[in-house]
């Protein structure tokens, strides 16, 4: 983890020798702080003389000036150059949050389908947006800290070693029973599983509302809302209890760094006020000794305080990174498509498939496609048919046996390059909170504006597209909120024609629309499928007829194959899928009539 967080640092190396720099210069101010009120009670109040070899003879009148002055100045200057430094530490801190977020970003795109499925989305949102803050926390808050206040002890214990080692060394005698508490005491330990159970709790609520929010409608729909408030509710207060139990042990902690400090300082002036006392000390000495004294505390109580900081802030790291090496379980072959494009001839040979272990999806499919086929997947629900054309832009890889395009196994092919060959229609219908221009061309922004109203012409979205106030540039709401099913159904199918890529897959094409729609769009789909390879999942059978092969999938098997009307003289499966669907929607007829 220290080499990861080491990479993100070192691109602002420079920035960050530079914010040290503004450290060296805070220091010696911090080392001059006191001086101006040590010469006004030994040099004013007092009346001594300057001890220094050069020194001006001035009245203590404009000694006592000039001290003020000098007061003003270091502070002016000491809060200017914290304010520099201030920002200079944030935004490093700032810029290594964007950089760890645009790699774990860039990262979880590209993970397979398989490592979205068992993760929660709500947690991997809560890595992306608070944990990835850790890298900051752990640097600017944590490691800078502890080097700008060692820099400060190493200045302070020069100085006070020269005004009084005696007191020095009795002032030092806490670090060896913080350095303790830190390294052998179980609060260590407390602290680490607590922050760990901390980020847990937060990034259940996360995902239990991210969860609810897009299933509001089923909530309200089945009167579940106070359910889900008091399930929410019990998530909300077990994150906050367990936030409460971390900064509890973190501030016992701070407490405990306290009371050991307090010891210290109180010997130390007990110590010094005796040496004053004896006249080994004046009585500017000792107040210029406790100002240092109080630095060098706080210097130590920082360090002791980002221990704390550190903890939590490599929990969260450890999540995010332990996300990022992940490996994917798809890796990217070297074979690119010629510029033409593939020809499409594909192939199942022997392909099985299991998304659980010894629970097999698919089993030993064998199929070859000609380029150009029109080909339908039909079959009960769960019988594989989705998973089956998964494999061919390779969201998953079989468990066993090869896919084919042209010959070549997709694995060899990059994975940009194979999935630029292929158009789909997914279920269920994704649009983009984006215009609905935005969302046509997310697949080919540089198509042109009769590009772009021709494919919503064949998709039979159009009109519906021109009713909007805005047309085109009408904002689609979130999730698709504005549009009916059909309408976003439509301009998926539009997307997918603007695409323009030689294989298309479409899942249930027409499901979410009624008869009249659903016989427009397949009559602009024969017109897209002409001359390319096209796989068709469909549950109306009726939107079969005029695929050039039928493939029926049972259990996981092909139990049949061909042409509709051989299919039908087969009194196979595909009769009885076929009779089962028209017999449930002539008694929807006789119930409706």
């Amino acid at each position: 983890m220290k080499r990861s967080v080491r990479s993100y640092l070192r691109p602002y190396w420079r920035v960050f020798a530079w914010a040290l720099t503004q450290v060296l210069f805070i220091s010696a101010l911090e080392l001059l702080k006191p001086w101006p009120l040590k010469i006004i009670i030994d040099h004013v109040l007092a009346n001594n003389p300057l001890p220094w070899k050069f020194a001006p003879n001035w009245s203590p009148e404009t000694l006592l000036l000039f001290s003020c002055i000098g007061l003003v100045l270091v502070y002016l200057l000491f809060g200017a150059l914290r304010l520099l430094n201030d920002y200079t530490t944030i935004r490093i801190g700032h810029a290594m949050v964007n950089d760890l977020r645009r790699d774990f970003y860039s990262h979880i795109q590209r993970l397979s389908l398989a490592f979205h499925h068992r993760s929660r989305v709500g947690d991997l949102i809560y890595r992306l947006t608070s944990d990835t803050y850790a890298i900051q926390a752990l640097t600017m808050n944590g490691l800078f800290p502890v080097l700008c206040s060692l820099t400060l002890f190493a200045g302070m214990f020069l100085v006070m070693m020269r005004m009084d080692p005696l007191l020095t060394v009795l002032a030092l005698v806490v670090c060896p029973v913080l350095a303790l508490l830190v390294t052998i005491s179980p609060l260590r330990g407390w602290l680490i599983r607590s922050a760990s159970h901390m980020h847990e709790q937060k990034s259940s609520v996360f995902s239990l509302v991210q969860w609810a929010i897009p299933a509001i409608r089923v909530i309200q729909a089945f009167t579940k809302e106070e359910d889900e408030h008091r399930r929410f509710m019990a998530q909300s207060q077990k994150s906050l209890k367990a936030d409460l139990q971390f900064y509890l042990l973190e501030n016992f902690y701070a407490g405990t760094v306290g009371v050991i400090i307090a010891l210290g300082t109180a010997l130390v002036i007990w110590v010094g006020a005796r040496h004053v006392l004896a006249g080994a000390l004046t009585v500017g000495g000792l107040v210029v000794f406790t100002a240092y004294l109080t630095s060098l505390y706080g210097a130590i109580d920082s360090i002791s305080q980002a221990y704390g900081s550190i903890q939590g802030a490599k929990v969260s790291l450890q999540r995010v990174f332990e996300v990022m090496e992940e490996k994917n379980d798809l890796t990217s072959g070297a074979k690119n498509f010629p510029a033409a494009g593939a020809k499409g001839e594909i192939a199942w040979s022997r392909v099985s498939f299991n998304y659980l272990p010894d629970q097999p999806v698919l089993k030993q499919i064998d199929l070859h496609v000609h380029p150009g086929q029109k080909i339908a997947i039909v079959g009960h629900t769960g019988a594989g048919k989705s998973t089956l054309l998964s494999l061919l832009p390779r969201f998953y890889d079989p468990a066993s046996g090869s896919v084919t395009i042209d010959g070549v196994d997709v694995r060899e092919f990059d994975l940009k390059s194979l999935r630029r060959q292929i158009g789909m229609v997914l279920q269920p219908p994704l649009v983009f909170p984006l215009t609905i221009r935005e969302n046509l061309t997310y697949g080919r922004p540089a198509a042109t504006e009769d590009e772009v109203v021709n494919a919503a012409r064949l998709a039979r979205v159009h009109d519906a597209i021109m009713n909007f106030p805005n047309g085109y540039e009408t904002v689609v709401g979130e999730q698709g909120a504005t549009l009916s099913e059909g309408e976003k159904q439509r301009l998926t199918i539009a997307r997918a024609i603007l695409f323009d890529a030689p294989i298309l897959i479409l899942d249930e094409p027409t499901s979410s629309v009624d008869a009249e729609t659903e016989a427009l769009i397949m009559e602009g789909l024969r017109e897209l499928t002409s001359g390319r390879t096209t796989f068709i999942i469909a549950h109306r059978l009726s939107t079969v007829r005029q695929a050039d092969l039928i493939v029926v999938l049972r259990n996981g098997r092909i139990s049949e194959r061909g042409t509709f009307d051989t299919l039908m003289r087969s009194q196979g499966d595909f009769v009885r899928l076929y009779r089962a669907q028209f017999s449930v929607q002539a008694e929807k007829v006789r119930a409706l009539a």
